[in-house]
């Protein structure tokens, strides 16, 4: 059964409506936000049925973006975002949060500061906004994207260390414009002379009559809540919803019985829902059963679509289903082969206006990208990276390979030393199949292996039978066309395949394995290591996000610990906390502080450190809690304090030792050592020093610290 109509070629499940889910509409957010929020989110008075009122709608603006409501995210957690789970302060960080998330959603075109959220929420909640916000941050979920405004919060310079991105498609751009943002030195290696990879838009037509046609990724699956949205408002596109009126047509033409199709439409998705029974019913399919063989088992049990017409129909849908997953359903693990539905993007499926090119041309801005550079060889060690493109060779900290799964498992790059077995396997067990988008016929499954092997001239002399077959008999004429493309991503050596499909003998963890990174150096993005969002641009593009996240924080890891390029053992203390300590804004007896200079705010929150086994700056060292374990080397411990808590400490005079029992006992503060302050210490480490440079640029320089 052959259909010139693409409307319903994108979804899974013909026009099937999920249930239950709560979804981000961008426009109708937007009203939301200003309707309840106000336009100018300053300061003012609010009534307590207000504020509910306000913290219900963020809330479920984050819920849409997949934060849970009372929960932290595992990433959050890790992350050490709050200093204990459970409780006020987790509560009251997901209040900030959700509200950061609100607030940059209102207006993406802008960049979102910690100074302006300081401006609509409480100083008492000072140390949860620059937590929230730096997570929220460096993990993708705000300021991201290619509004021109962000252009002047990039770094002069690149400080963070240097990294170079194999391919420039949408993970490889996303990611590099993160990296940049976060001020690394990055180059993008690409062996096409275009950016996009498998995201491509061609020109078609003569005498200044064009059409831009997606040859690659064309559809915006699901534009709720998904970032590839955001770049559409961010660059004013507008965008087209792919109809979901889709009338199918017989091969001699006519067009099929509504009744019919509705009944056959009604089976197709009835045999899906049997399988999702069967395999719960059963714990499980065994892994190498296919979904072919379960929905073929299953139509023949229940006798479904016996004669010709309804037999055609099904194949109709069955043909949609291996279109959605890049596969032949053979081949499609019964098991996992819907392992990504419960993340689904929701909301109207959309094309772009004038093709997705511009969201390319517009991530390219200012991001240095080498073309023609095919890479064959990524060695990488301890003491970083180095890249083969040609009889050229690139050095950097680390490298991140974005390049697709086909081109993977054609052993397309050598990795020196070779990639662990797991991951090997992960490769392998993966499946991909050449797709063929889009404008004139779409073919999927063993079809599509075929129509890579097949003459252009047939395949169009195919395609113009059937829609002359149609339209003819409407006196309706169809003429030749002036241009015609035929994509073959299958065969192209630098992507072998179109997208990425869980295949039977695996399942959903190979996303997650294929994703992993090798001794922080050599880090994987791409739609096939986004477990929740394969086979998409969107998911690609968070890909690309994800791995700059986790970039920074190998950087971060190694600067704290003091290792650049080689592993070596150094002390417990790290540069950036060593360089702050250096000039203390308040000292108290072996006790030093640290606070932003840039506020006064008595519930301003800053760190003190104690140093056990030392007798640095000449102050004598007082006897310690014997619950305090002393060492050889110098022990630094840290806790996170308020001015109000430091200016209470300064009425206990009897020394070091009944000031640790008050902020043990009184103030319920915690010592740790520095690489337990979490996201919490560094958002402070951070923007204290942020504050002194800003500080030391335009003010006069400030005197010595209080000394107790």
């Amino acid at each position: 059964m052959e259909n010139p109509n693409s409307g319903r070629s994108v979804l899974k499940r013909s026009l099937r409506k999920k249930a239950g889910m709560r979804n981000y509409d961008e426009n109708l957010m937007d009203e939301l936000i200003e309707k309840h929020l106000g336009g100018s989110l300053k300061k003012r008075n609010r009534t307590r049925e207000d504020l509910e009122k306000e913290t219900e709608i963020e809330a479920m603006i984050a819920l849409s973006l997949g934060f849970p409501i009372d929960a932290l995210l595992e990433e959050e957690i890790q992350a050490g975002v709050v200093r204990e789970l459970g409780g006020k302060e987790q509560n009251d960080y997901i209040v900030v949060r959700n509200h950061i998330l609100a607030r940059w959603r209102d207006n993406v075109r802008m960049w979102l500061s910690k100074g302006q959220i300081k401006e609509t929420v409480s100083s008492e909640y000072e140390h949860l906004i620059y937590s929230a916000y730096d997570f929220l941050l460096y993990n993708g979920y705000i300021n991201f994207g290619v509004s021109p405004s962000f252009v002047s919060y990039m770094p002069g310079e690149a400080m963070e260390g240097s990294v170079i991105i194999v391919g420039a498609g949408l993970a490889g751009l996303a990611a590099a414009r993160q990296l940049l943002s976060f001020g690394f030195k990055v180059v993008v290696l690409e062996g096409r002379h275009r950016p996009g990879g498998r995201v491509y838009t061609q020109k078609m037509g003569q005498a200044g009559k064009f059409a831009a046609v997606d040859l690659g990724g064309s559809v915006i699956t699901g534009i709720h809540a998904n970032p590839l949205g955001v770049l559409a408002r961010q660059l004013s596109v507008p965008l087209h919803k792919v109809r979901d009126n889709c009338p199918l047509y017989k091969p001699d033409g006519a067009i099929v019985d509504k009744d019919i199709d509705s009944k056959v439409e009604f089976i197709f998705n009835k045999l899906l829902d049997k399988v999702t029974e069967l395999r719960q019913i059963m714990g499980g399919f065994a892994n190498d059963i296919s979904l072919g063989s379960v929905l073929e088992t299953l139509r023949q049990l229940y006798a479904v679509a016996k004669n010709t017409e309804e037999r055609q129909l099904l194949d109709w849908h069955l043909a949609n289903l291996e279109y959605a997953n890049a596969g032949c359903l053979s081949e499609l693990s019964a098991a996992y082969w819907d392992q990504d539905d419960p993340y689904e993007m929701g909301g109207d499926h959309c094309f772009l206006a004038g093709g997705n090119w511009r969201l390319i041309k517009a991530l390219c801005e200012g991001v240095p990208i080498l073309y023609g550079k095919t890479v064959s060889t990524v060695r990488y060690g301890n003491e970083g990276i180095e890249v083969i493109a040609g009889d050229q060779m690139f050095q950097a900290d680390m490298a991140l390979c974005t390049v697709p799964l086909g081109v993977l498992k054609k052993r397309g790059i050598r990795f020196e030393p070779e990639l662990p077995r797991r991951k090997l396997a992960a490769i392998e067990s993966y499946h991909t199949v050449s797709g063929g988008p889009l404008l004139v016929a779409l073919v999927a499954g063993e079809a599509a292996q075929i129509f890579e092997l097949t003459d252009p001239s047939v395949l169009l002399h195919r395609v113009l039978k059937i829609l002359r077959g149609i339209f003819s008999p409407k006196g309706i004429d169809v003429p030749n066309p002036i241009q015609t493309i035929c994509s073959r991503w299958g065969s192209d050596p630098l992507s072998y395949g179109s997208y990425s499909h869980v295949r039977v003998r695996s399942s959903g963890s190979d996303y997650d394995i294929l994703a992993e990174s090798l001794g922080n150096r050599l880090f994987f993005a791409g739609e096939a290591t986004n477990r929740q969002y394969p086979a998409s641009m969107h998911g690609a593009f968070l890909s690309g996000l994800r791995e700059a996240s986790h970039m920074y924080r190998a950087t971060r890891y190694r600067q704290y610990n003091g290792r650049k390029f080689t592993q070596r053992n150094v002390g417990p203390t790290n540069d950036a906390l060593e360089d702050l300590f250096k000039k203390p804004d308040l000292v108290l007896g072996n006790l030093m502080f640290i606070f932003d200079p840039l506020t006064e705010d008595p519930k301003s929150m800053g760190l003190m450190r104690i140093t056990l086994g030392s007798r640095e700056h000449g102050y004598k060292e007082e006897s310690t809690s014997s619950c305090l374990h002393q060492s050889n080397l110098p022990l630094p411990l840290y806790t996170v304090i308020s001015r109000e808590q430091a200016q209470q400490l300064l009425l206990v005079t009897e020394g070091d030792e009944s000031r640790l029992s008050y902020i043990v006992k009184n103030l319920g503060l915690k010592l740790m050592g520095p690489s337990a302050l979490g996201n919490v210490g560094n958002s402070l480490i951070a923007s204290i020093a942020s504050a002194r440079r800003g500080k030391g640029r335009n003010r006069m320089s400030v005197g010595p610290p209080h000394i107790v």
